[in-house]
């Protein structure tokens, strides 16, 4: 038995080191195709790492392309699409925990037909409401669009925090003096970080990898986000693979850089629970 169970523990650990191997694996070709300089790019075939490195591609994106341009359009939009969805997310949610009120059910079944349309299907007609308004070609466009179709997935998930939160510790709070917003704003907001930092993450992540609705609404590079920019190393007859995964290994730095701020939180949330007492 005592084998039996080494081998199948042994088994379960090659399985999950094989499965990271493969997840991990076109991060590093991205890396590895970025530090390969444009002669050696085609002339030495597949090698697991080129034979020169060089940072001629990062130089070219920096220096010579508009991806900085794209990079803080990017972290424009992100950034404003997560606080925004957030904060309505966490009153929504909350309002969904804890009051019962009129049409209640009809409003959580629209949230959740927002989500079931194809978004190729909305695309045309939310260009022709925003085309007259003048929020095409616009990063403010891109931040209501972004905020409409996250926050019905945002308030759910903040509710599922909140419903794990007992009532009787905002009773108690109202029993002393507090009023509701008091309560919420007090003891129960700080509560939820874990679901907040988990929303954020969620949010910052979609509205920063989003391209349909950037390639369709903006027309130029000034508005255009980094999903839309890297299309600009894509020419007619040639793909400039070096620059664009320089590109992509730059555009990682914001995401991670974020979840490593809110990791604190995130295990939190994946610990909450596991002491009583």
């Amino acid at each position: 038995m005592t084998g039996k169970r080494i081998l199948s523990t042994l088994a379960h650990r090659l399985a999950i080191l094989a499965y990271v191997a493969f997840a991990l694996f076109p991060l590093y070709w991205l890396l590895k195709v970025s530090v390969t300089p444009n002669n050696l790019l085609y002339s030495e075939g597949i090698r697991m790492w080129p034979s020169q490195t060089s940072f001629e591609h990062f130089e070219f994106v920096l220096r010579h392309s508009e991806f900085p341009t794209f990079f803080k359009n990017s972290l424009i939009v992100s950034g404003s699409t997560a606080v925004i969805v957030t904060v309505l997310a966490s009153l929504a949610g909350y309002a969904m925990s804890r009051f019962n009120f009129r049409g209640k059910y009809w409003i959580v079944t629209l949230m959740l037909l927002t989500q079931m349309f194809p978004l190729v299907m909305l695309v045309a007609p939310i260009f022709k409401m925003l085309s007259p308004l003048g929020l095409t070609n616009s990063l403010t466009g891109l931040v209501i669009v972004y905020t409409a179709f996250n926050v019905p997935f945002a308030t759910f998930l903040m509710q599922s925090f909140f419903d794990g939160i007992p009532k009787d510790l905002e009773e108690a709070a109202m029993i002393d003096g507090a009023t509701q917003f008091v309560a919420f704003r007090q003891i129960i907001l700080p509560l939820t970080l874990p679901g907040i930092a988990a929303t954020l993450g969620f949010v910052f992540t979609a509205a920063w990898s989003e391209l349909l609705f950037s390639l369709m609404l903006i027309s130029g590079n000034d508005a255009a986000t980094f999903p839309v920019g890297l299309l600009s190393f894509v020419s007619k007859f040639s793909v400039d693979f070096g620059q664009m995964m320089a590109a992509g290994v730059m555009a990682l730095i914001p995401a991670c850089l974020f979840f490593l701020l809110i990791q604190r939180y995130l295990v939190q949330g994946l610990t909450a629970g596991a002491v009583k007492g």
